[in-house]
């Protein structure tokens, strides 16, 4: 039942969160959809969200004096008294939202059923005073549940309309928030249409965090390198959805926090999910993955932030260790398993090859093709030493394959080790190379991208982007299909107003929008330049630790490498991949020959 809070028990829980923008109106509709027990829900906006937001499900429904009230201030139906704050396990407790949204805008429609044969219509008008007039109720039909349509968000408020974002990038942020609930509940279908065309959809999955996890932010390629492990303590449950070495990313923006199926922004959270898989990430990369944390509401506080962005906890420090510990003990226990394994198959290793796998010259491919031949070896810090009470016997030398020629077993290439960060050093026949590691790895993904097809991957989250001239424009413009095929999708809204839509689907760089631009200069070379770009962006650098695996299989797949004119191969910006001792010039060196 809605009821009108106390004024003193209002004051003490303060003023709900406050519409500054769709995407807030989006998160606190789709809260009330899923504390109303809604197994559907339906996102769509119509202008960015600025021209219409509509929250449809198939909750428990609302009465019609119900209906008449939960547009007022402070009217809720899930806490009477302060008290109540303590024991909430709903995603909110106000009606404030509603509150908020009626007062903001130009128009809402909320039509609600509770049992799918009575159903009324409310129509309120915002105001610039931010007071809520004309409220309006009728009899109508809706099967059981809540619609919720807001039109003209600060059509009253022209002020506050001024700061929203370009109509793309209020969509972005709708989407964003669309994105973090349906990942919170895998059991709920969410659909997504945007401008009337369906965006996005998630079936319900029987709870399974892993698969809408994996639905949500991988593509279908990466889905398999997921892994789950739950643990718990004193009044928490936790559960960890995280990417093996394959889904490594140079930045945090595919880690997700959530606490009693809420997203918040919680640095000592995250850094837990860092320190358990410390040392299994090469080059210095981060892990893909979300940690949900169900906790009993005694024991954390979700109003110090106004929109519940943060949570203050108990005992912080026994969930980030629960998290941390898991993980490390996940990690260290599967070292001859799919967990530290994959960076052995070169075919699978984006690390080295990227998602699709491909060589350009016949060699690398008979690399790949071979790659069963030699054992996998534990990464450093394994534990992988055979011990009988004696001291450990030494380790075995690193092998690769042989190598064939002309039908003729050439000699192996044997790992040495590495020096100063930065190069592999190899054996192979009666030569020693010293392997620039940066650049070999940025030559091996160079010749794959122009060997194409490029495999574009449409962003969870277009990036806007203005230009700073006609010139930009002009560019974009003309060559939009070019660009296309190097994987890259542009769209524009005129007035210098565009957005990337798709990138490469091994894109590891920084600022896109930065490289995109520079091809201005590019002339004739677009495809090589922008190779030469991507493959320096994705490719290992100077003091990134590679195991002994990946290393052999770096060296094994550069020395296969032939350059054209017969001199040392050179990576895109023309530096050698190797340098190279002969046995004969390291004995000279040391006067052995005379």
């Amino acid at each position: 039942m809605i009821r009108i809070l106390s004024p003193g028990e209002a004051k003490k829980i303060a003023a709900g969160e406050v519409i500054d923008r769709p995407a807030a109106l989006v998160r606190e509709l789709v809260d009330n959809a899923l504390d109303s027990g809604a197994s559907t829900i339906e996102v769509s906006i119509e202008g960015g969200g600025i021209n219409r937001v509509e929250v449809i499900d198939n909750g428990m429904g609302m009465k019609r004096d119900d209906l008449a009230l939960c547009v007022k201030t402070h009217a809720t139906s899930k806490i009477q008294t302060l008290d109540d704050l303590s024991r909430i396990t709903t995603l909110g407790f106000r009606g404030e939202a509603l509150a908020s949204a009626s007062a903001s805008l130009a128009r809402l429609e909320i039509i609600s059923s509770v049992d799918g044969r009575e159903a009324w219509l409310l129509e309120t008008q915002g105001s610039a005073a931010g007071k809520t007039e004309n409220a309006k109720l009728a009899q109508c039909r809706r099967t059981r549940g809540t619609s919720v349509r807001a039109f003209g968000l600060f059509d009253a408020i022209p002020a506050r309309k001024r700061f929203l974002k370009r109509e793309t990038g209020e969509a972005a942020l709708c989407r964003q928030v669309f994105i973090e609930k349906a990942i919170a509940f895998p059991g709920v279908s969410f659909r997504f249409v945007q401008n009337q065309s369906l965006k996005l959809q998630f079936l319900p999955c029987a709870g399974d965090l892993k698969k809408r996890f994996g639905e949500v932010i991988l593509n279908a390629n990466e889905r398999s390198f997921l892994h789950a492990i739950e643990t718990a303590g004193s009044g928490f449950a936790i559960t960890v959805i995280f990417g093996g070495p394959e889904l490594s990313r140079r930045d945090r923006k595919q880690q997700y926090i959530f606490v009693n199926r809420r997203r918040v922004q919680d640095f000592g959270l995250m850094q837990a999910l860092e320190f358990g898989l410390t040392g299994f990430f090469p080059n210095d990369n981060h892990p893909v993955g979300a940690v949900f944390v169900e906790v009993d509401p005694a024991l954390a506080d979700f109003n110090i932030h106004p929109a519940k962005r943060e949570v203050r906890f108990a005992d912080a420090g026994a969930i980030h260790h629960a998290i941390s510990a898991a993980l490390r003990s996940y990690a260290h226990n599967t070292t001859h398993g799919t967990f530290q394994n994959a960076a052995y198959d070169a075919s699978r290793n984006p690390l080295l090859f990227g998602s699709r796998g491909a060589a350009k010259s016949l060699a690398m491919e008979a690399l790949l093709e071979r790659r069963d031949d030699f054992a996998p070896l534990p990464l450093r810090g394994g534990s992988d030493k055979k011990t009988d009470g004696a001291s450990a016997a030494e380790p075995e030398p690193s092998y690769g394959m042989t190598e064939m020629r002309d039908g003729i077993a050439g000699p192996r290439v044997r790992l040495i080790g590495r020096a100063f960060n930065l190069f592999i050093i190899v054996e192979r026949g009666d030569k020693l190379y010293l392997i620039d590691q940066h650049a070999a790895h940025e030559r091996i993904l160079y010749d794959r991208f122009l060997s194409g097809p490029v495999t574009a991957q449409e962003l969870l989250v277009p990036v806007p982007f203005n230009t700073a001239s006609d010139d930009d424009d002009i560019f974009l413009k003309t060559k939009k299909e070019a660009l296309a095929r190097l994987g890259i999708t542009l769209e524009t809204e005129g007035g210098g107003a565009w957005r990337i839509e798709a990138l490469p689907a091994d894109w590891k760089g920084g600022d896109p929008v930065e490289e995109i631009l520079s091809l201005q200069k590019a002339g004739k070379d677009l495809a090589e330049r922008w190779a030469a770009a991507c493959a320096c962006q994705g490719a290992i650098k100077d003091g990134g630790c590679l195991d002994d695996g990946a290393a052999l299989v770096l060296a094994e797949a550069v020395l296969a490498i032939a350059d054209e004119t017969g001199q040392l191969p050179r990576c895109p910006h023309g530096r050698p991949l190797w340098a190279e001792l002969s046995r004969d010039d390291l004995f000279r060196s040391v006067r052995r020959l005379e």
